[in-house]
């Protein structure tokens, strides 16, 4: 009678474990030298994982010492909460922790700023990063049996020069031109190729908007083309992040969905945004976003730096519903 008992008990607090959605929380642009009030309610969120979409740190260094980016890490490492220690992290760059603004493959001590950067994050020494250039990666996860891909990828250590002023960039439309570079691009199509059920993928920079001047892969229109169509094959499983921006956003086109998630602690400017794709309006206020994973359920919140919720979009069996 007792074996039945527990045997009872065991199923039932199973289901219970099994039944706990899984919680991510993504959020972008954190400067060491602003307040980080973001925290507390992030804390609050109970997250299994945490994914630093760039501007992790704010560290633009033109001398080859990197003592701007050296100081940005040491004063972050002091303010980022202790709860993290308890949260998976998973972290990549943009132009302010890759040490140069609107940089790409042209700056000098990007190897440098590299290994500050895969220091910074605990990058194991046994993993890739360590022995190829760019801090490209991607993990595999299963939820609630179901495989899911995560791509981060690195939008600034291979990517060609932009085009026209900050602002007011133009179409970088050269043959030559590009944001992944070759040997990224051949590790994407590969990662691409594998078997999963859905699709999670990390780009500092926008992938979708088209109609704002700052940067985004729309000024390089032959890779982000590119994607766009590998990605066609996977449309209704696949849902993009991005950061960069200090402003929030939800995106959709051709039934994929972005999530802008900018800024943690820089507000940006007020000033009337819109976009083609963009679903309802941007919020330049302090935000983080939460990804939620129940089942075959997804739900994402962009929240503010109070905790409560300035957009939201969700999914039911992976298909979109109106909120």
């Amino acid at each position: 009678m007792k074996d039945k008992f527990y045997l009872v008990l065991f199923v039932f607090f199973s289901n219970f474990l099994i039944s706990d959605e899984i919680k991510i929380g993504i959020g972008s642009c954190l400067d060491q030298d602003f307040p980080q009030p973001i925290w507390q309610p992030i804390e609050e969120e109970n997250l299994d994982y945490f994914i630093f979409l760039g501007d992790n740190v704010y560290g633009d260094s033109i001398f080859e010492n990197l003592y701007k980016m050296k100081r940005a890490y040491s004063k972050q490492e002091k303010l980022l909460p202790d709860f993290l220690d308890q949260t998976d992290i998973f972290a990549i760059w943009d132009d302010h922790d890759y040490g140069k603004n609107d940089g790409g493959s042209d700056y000098k001590y990007k190897k440098l700023a590299e290994n500050l950067f895969l220091d910074f994050w605990n990058v194991p020494i046994n993993d890739v990063r360590r022995s190829r250039e760019g801090i490209y990666f991607s993990e595999n996860k299963v939820f609630f049996n179901k495989k899911y891909k995560l791509i981060f990828l690195d939008t600034r250590y291979f990517r060609s020069q932009l085009k026209g002023k900050k602002g007011s960039y133009q179409k970088n439309n050269d043959e030559s031109s590009t944001i992944l570079g070759k040997e990224q691009w051949t590790w994407l199509e590969k990662e691409l190729n594998s078997n999963f059920d859905y699709l999670f993928i990390f780009s500092s920079i926008q992938i979708i908007p088209e109609d704002h001047g700052f940067e985004k892969w729309s000024n390089f229109p032959n890779d982000r083309t590119k994607l766009l169509k590998i990605l066609e094959k996977y449309k209704d499983r696949t849902i993009l992040f991005s950061g960069d921006r200090h402003r929030s956003g939800i995106y959709k086109r051709n039934g994929i969905i972005e999530i802008t998630s900018s800024s943690m602690n820089k507000p940006g400017s007020s000033f009337f945004e819109t976009d083609k794709y963009l679903i309802g309006e941007t919020y330049p206020q302090e935000n983080y976003s939460v990804l939620k994973i129940l089942n075959d359920d997804i739900s994402i919140d962009i929240k503010d730096k109070y905790g409560e919720i300035l957009n939201s979009i969700s999914f039911k069996n992976w298909k979109l519903q109106k909120n």
